[in-house]
């Protein structure tokens, strides 16, 4: 059995596939799996899957399920693998080198059982970082603590410990709804186990018009109950009361998507969400009137 599965979920994305691919076949280390879960792609990504396997080069498992959207697809992969480890790369992003060899490499010294996994920095074509890097002088430390706590910013690679990661799935599936957050499971996870933190590259990006990140507030339109399920468990969780206010804030503003009138009373900090929806009342006004599609981070 290899030691990680790289997991990439992808719809119609046959055209930016192989960018992965050719930087998965230059892998310094081959002890990983490539599981392509495709969430029932209507263009040629089974030919062009295909294709790859018989060429035998790496190893390739690939999974076509209808179209469920990201958190389906999520499941789908997890209920799959039997790797140590785990990650995701989307269909529009590659690998250095030497991600997988320093991936192994880091937790053959660092990891341990209990651990959540591995968290590294994602890239630019150019070399820049996206965002911050990780604090240097922090050698683990739970997810939240990473962007409330140590002020990090931008997109980050996270590496899973499966035995652990396990322990929380699935993640909630809204029917009618493709888009949530797939941090949501993290905010349980670092209850009881830390991520061990690399400023290392481990993942190139590319944000490509038709990607998630790039149209985000279409998926909050698109996914109101799995934002305001995501916002109740942020503020549950929450560091500090500005988390939290900040949080019921689009907790307030989804639930107004919904035409959700008993929010208040299904929130777990009412007090905080009633002062938050003179807030909440104009995100939502500034969310269904944007022309943008994302913020980067």
């Amino acid at each position: 059995m290899k030691s990680i599965t790289v997991f990439t979920p992808t719809y119609n994305r046959a055209y930016c596939l192989g960018q992965l691919y050719e930087s998965l076949l230059k892998q310094t280390s081959k002890d990983f799996l490539w599981l392509i879960i495709d969430d029932g792609s209507t263009d040629n990504t089974k030919e062009v899957v295909d294709g790859w396997i018989k060429e035998d080069k790496i190893s390739i498992q690939y999974s076509y399920q209808t179209n469920k959207g990201m958190v389906g697809a999520h499941n789908t992969a997890h209920h799959i693998m039997e790797t140590e480890l785990c990650v995701c790369m989307d269909s529009d992003d590659f690998m250095p080198d030497n991600a997988i060899e320093r991936i192994l490499t880091l937790w053959k010294q660092h990891g341990y059982p209990e651990s959540a996994g591995m968290v590294g920095l994602d890239a630019y074509k150019n070399g820049t970082i996206v965002g911050t890097k990780l604090p240097e002088a922090v050698a683990e430390c739970k997810f939240s603590e990473l962007y409330v706590k140590y002020k990090v910013s931008g997109d980050k690679k996270f590496i899973h410990n499966r035995k652990v990661f396990n322990k929380y799935l699935p993640y909630p599936f809204f029917e009618g709804e493709k888009f949530p957050i797939t941090s949501y499971l993290y905010l349980f996870i670092e209850q009881e186990h830390k991520l061990l933190l690399f400023n290392e590259v481990f993942c190139v990006v590319e944000y490509l018009p038709d990607g998630l990140s790039m149209n985000l507030f279409n998926q909050y339109k698109q996914s109101p109950k799995s934002f305001a399920h995501y916002r109740k468990a942020k503020m549950k969780f929450a560091l500090n009361y500005k988390e939290r206010f900040k949080n019921a804030i689009h907790y307030v503003s989804s639930s107004i998507m919904l035409k959700n009138t008993k929010f208040i009373s299904e929130s777990p900090f009412k007090l905080t969400t009633l002062l938050a929806v003179p807030f909440g009342v104009i995100l939502y006004l500034y969310l269904m009137n944007t022309k943008k599609k994302a913020i980067l981070k």
